[in-house]
């Protein structure tokens, strides 16, 4: 089954972006990576519209979002147990368990705070996985 491709007004990761601000004075610590949580927008580019309580349930179970912030030592793994040679950056999106993350609003925006090694994969865009 091909992914529920939405249909965005904006780019999602510019406009979380935007929402966001200038995090320069936020400081993440160690292995955490904070995450701005993806809410889809209503309408897919096939024109099938979304009920209001689909799109609000992905304030709770939403499982993608795009890394915005990183401690020092998140995705390192000396040893290779946890990143062996996988490259996580900056505005990347990721998927994660929704249990798994603390939640957070920063600037209106919807966080969640994982450790590094709850993040379970990158992806290439946030309608990759739902």
């Amino acid at each position: 089954m091909p992914p529920m491709v939405m249909e965005h007004t904006l780019d999602p990761k510019e406009d979380l972006l935007s929402r966001l601000g200038d995090l320069t004075n936020y400081r993440v610590f160690n292995n955490q990576a904070l995450v701005a949580v993806y809410i889809r927008p209503t309408k897919t580019k096939s024109g099938i519209y979304l009920s209001d309580k689909t799109v609000d349930e992905d304030r709770y179970q939403g499982k993608v979002g795009l890394l915005v912030k990183m401690g020092s030592t998140a995705f390192q793994d000396d040893n290779g147990q946890w990143f062996n040679n996988e490259n996580i950056n900056l505005h990347d999106w990721l998927v994660f368990r929704p249990s798994d993350g603390w939640s957070l609003t920063i600037n209106g925006v919807l966080c969640r705070m994982l450790s590094d090694t709850q993040v379970k994969m990158s992806i290439p865009t946030p309608d990759s996985a739902w």
